[in-house]
């Protein structure tokens, strides 16, 4: 799901909450587990790096993984109960960003043209955001990129999964420091994750971006609903 249009969290973080590991610990290890994902699809995806609106990859790199250190650390001193409650919602801006990301997009170019200053602000609340959840990251960097810099979704896979990994990489350095991952779970979740990031970006060459998106809404959407039940109900 990461390789093909972000949104891999959705999945693996209601499985590691449902053998038992509390939320936050079911987060921090969700965020280790889908790093060798994240790199095996940047790596495959590597000729298609390119700048995003005038900002240089490194630049957008670097930002990534600092403001995922930030947010990582916010996870950290988080109480697991408040972490249930705020979750939900988490959940329900990475819909809402696949559902209406693309419309959001075209209307704000029709009024405005925002530069790298709001394209570079931006990338720092979603660095954070990814070290902290990550949940729908790669979701909400297709919307914002293409909000702020009109880039069509089918230039950004290799971006968003490099991207991906650099709020991965900043969130393991974290949790690991932390004991924050069950390694139980994360391991056997760490080879799928590296075989899936493999093959999702190969498969990502070849499927229509109406049917990822399709199947990626319905995941998200599904799993929306199941944690504000969980939280709520």
């Amino acid at each position: 799901m990461n390789a093909l249009a972000g949104g891999g969290t959705f999945a693996t973080m209601p499985a590691l909450i449902a053998i038992g590991l509390p939320s936050p610990i079911a987060n921090a290890t969700s965020n280790v587990a889908l790093q060798p994902g994240a790199l095996a699809s940047a790596w495959t995806y590597r000729k298609g790096l390119q700048p995003i609106g005038g900002v240089s990859i490194r630049t957008l790199s670097a930002i990534t993984f600092l403001a995922g250190l930030v947010g990582s650390l916010l996870l950290v001193v988080t109480p697991t109960q408040v972490f249930d409650v705020v979750v939900p919602w988490l959940l329900l801006l990475a819909t809402i960003a696949v559902a209406f990301g693309k419309r959001a997009a075209a209307a704000l170019q029709r009024h405005a043209t925002p530069g790298p200053r709001a394209l570079v602000a931006a990338q720092v609340l979603l660095g954070v955001y990814g070290g902290y959840f990550g949940g729908g990251m790669g979701l909400m960097l297709t919307a914002m990129w293409g909000l702020l810099a009109g880039e069509p979704p089918h230039r950004l896979m290799a971006p968003r999964t490099l991207m991906l990994g650099m709020a991965n990489a900043s969130a393991t350095v974290i949790f690991v420091t932390f004991a924050m991952v069950g390694w139980a779970a994360c391991v056997p979740m760490l080879v799928g994750a590296a075989i899936g990031g493999w093959v999702g970006a190969l498969l990502g060459r070849r499927l229509s971006p109406g049917l990822v998106r399709g199947w990626t809404l319905t995941v998200t959407t599904v799993t929306t609903v199941v944690f504000f039940v969980r939280a709520y109900g």
